[in-house]
């Protein structure tokens, strides 16, 4: 009796097994004829020839193969509005088939936080991806400036000018904002140009000091002026001191008061966890979804992405579609004194 229970208990499991397996095939299968012949699209928020676009364009080289169906994949630059273009276009106009990646300036997420305007999304519904690093934002000024240094920024006579695309840009406007704020750096934002490659040249020709954005894009991007001298990053607005620049002062430390240092840490440190996400259209097939972030994930892994991102100096830490998603909820839970005062900074 013992014995046929046991017969049965197999066939049951054996047969859960197969339908398993059966929808499983039936589900690659599907996924991939479906990617199969098709071309998918990274929109990038950003101008040709930036950080943000040069990672895409990394991305795009080697995603394609770990993704079932094996489909081609490009890049377009949408530049505009502070990259606002870019993620309004895939929350309300891009298909929400699997074949359009965002791939934005993440401050833009936490600026419907902060109330800014322009932003016709809503951060919670998009599906994310991942994220291929995490920033570490520096302030890059050009030796010609005369700002070679964080005390000769702090007792200027007069307002460093500083490159942004909007002043919704958290990094680009918002980390000189809070900089000014917590430290007392002064500071004039200049707003409007459509990337870091724009506000490279504009620096170059004088019209600006230089600006605040990552290191991972700056010496990549900015590259032969950071080894010649001719542009030298003065403060880091990370947690610790980046290997590359172990003399360079952290910001956390030269802020004044332990306000200054919540500030620093809610409005700089937690955002640059998510300036580089990769996202979906609200409505994905959620199958697709999760073949994309599979997929993704595999790319940030992979030893020959990890050749091509060396050879252009890209930092690759990156995090999964989850933890991003999660990174960005929590902007909505943010303390309400803390909200208030990063709102009043960055105004």
């Amino acid at each position: 009796m013992v014995g046929g229970f046991m017969k049965k208990t197999i066939r049951f499991v054996a047969i859960i097994i197969a339908v398993f397996l059966c929808v499983a095939g039936v589900a690659y299968a599907t996924t991939h004829d479906f990617f199969q012949g098709k071309v998918v699209r990274i929109i990038v928020g950003a101008s040709a020839g930036g950080g943000f676009d040069t990672y895409a364009r990394t991305v795009a080289r080697h995603m394609g193969k770990h993704i079932p169906g094996k489909p081609n994949i490009i890049v377009e630059n949408m530049p505009g509005a502070g990259q606002r273009i870019a993620a309004n276009y895939v929350f309300k106009v891009a298909k929400p088939d699997g074949l359009t990646i965002g791939h934005f300036f993440g401050g833009l997420l936490v600026g419907q936080v902060l109330g800014h305007p322009g932003i016709e999304f809503d951060a919670r519904k998009f599906e994310y991806v991942g994220a291929p690093a995490k920033d570490s934002p520096v302030c890059a000024l050009t030796k010609a400036s005369g700002v070679t240094s964080v005390e000769k920024w702090m007792f200027s006579n007069v307002p460093v000018k500083l490159g942004s695309t909007g002043a919704d840009d958290l990094q680009m406007y918002g980390v000189p904002r809070i900089l000014n704020a917590t430290i007392g750096l002064p500071v004039q934002v200049i707003a409007g140009y459509k990337g870091t490659a724009d506000v490279r040249l504009a620096a170059e020709n004088g019209e600006l000091a230089g600006g605040c954005w990552g290191w991972e894009s700056v010496r990549v991007t900015w590259r032969k002026a950071v080894e010649e001298g001719d542009v030298l990053v003065v403060v880091q607005i990370v947690p610790q001191a980046l290997p590359d620049l172990p003399k360079v002062p952290l910001a956390i430390e030269l802020a004044k008061t332990e306000e200054g240092r919540q500030l620093i840490q809610a409005g700089v440190h937690d955002v640059s966890a998510i300036l580089r996400p990769y996202v979906l259209p609200p409505g994905t097939p959620k199958e697709r979804v999760a073949t994309l972030r599979r997929a993704f994930a595999e790319t940030v892994r992979d030893p020959d992405f990890g050749t091509d991102a060396a050879k252009s100096k890209l930092e690759v830490n990156a995090i999964s579609g989850e933890e991003l998603e999660r990174t960005v909820m929590g902007f909505f839970k943010l303390k309400p004194e803390v909200l208030a005062r990063l709102k009043k900074i960055l105004k």
